[in-house]
């Protein structure tokens, strides 16, 4: 049954197919997207709830423009394996930056330093779950499969909503949720490398993931 394409990498095609032609490539997209996520720890790491508010909405066109990387390497042919483990390394990146930096911007606050504690759990986890994403890719020799989804809408679209939650004053609690998550999403990372298996033929040198680019 073939899967829907998710909405938001729609819109990115959309966006991104006039930049084809141009000089730009792929990487500048990734770049550009983990210079987006770290500046949103950073303003997280204030602790203040106007930069809070600035970096939720960077986070959220940081994991946007994550997506339009890996559309512009489609339209224009320049997927590699270069490519996809520098988007890899980056969205890994950019979870640390929010995890540690909303651990730091609100460790002075009612939970106070199990905030930071949490947010240094995650990141760690989500380095661990590279890591162990890596390994079993190179494993199973193929990139990384589709996140759960439902209809347009995968798992990894509830980031979306750390913008909403941040300006109505829920960050603590959606920062504890995603943070447990992050920490038992890499756990399955951790099980899905257990159980990989090398393919019975060797894949083709064509195949490397969708979101591989250079």
């Amino acid at each position: 049954m073939a899967v829907e394409i998710p909405w938001d990498q729609r819109l990115a095609r959309w966006l991104v197919r006039p930049l084809a032609k141009t000089p730009l490539r792929p990487n500048h997209i990734t770049t550009l997207s983990l210079a987006l996520g770290v500046a949103a720890g950073f303003l997280f790491a204030r602790g203040q709830t106007r930069a809070a508010g600035w970096g939720a909405a960077l986070f959220m066109l940081a994991r946007f423009v994550d997506h339009a990387d890996g559309e512009l390497a489609r339209l224009t042919g320049r997927t590699s394996r270069i490519g996809y483990y520098y988007d890899y390394v980056a969205g890994a990146l950019s979870s640390v930056a929010l995890f540690a930096g909303i651990g730091v911007g609100y460790a002075g606050g009612p939970l106070g330093g199990w905030m930071l504690a949490l947010g240094l759990a995650a990141s760690v986890a989500a380095l661990a779950g590279m890591g162990f994403g890596l390994a079993a890719d190179a494993r199973k020799g193929s990139g990384d499969g589709p996140y759960p989804q439902w209809g347009p809408f995968e798992l990894e679209d509830g980031i979306y909503l750390l913008g909403p939650i941040t300006w109505l004053g829920g960050l603590a609690g959606f920062f504890v949720l995603g943070a447990l998550g992050q920490i038992i999403f890499s756990a399955f990372r951790l099980r899905e490398l257990r159980h990989a298996r090398p393919p019975a033929a060797p894949p083709s040198l064509e195949s490397p993931s969708a979101r591989g680019h250079t």
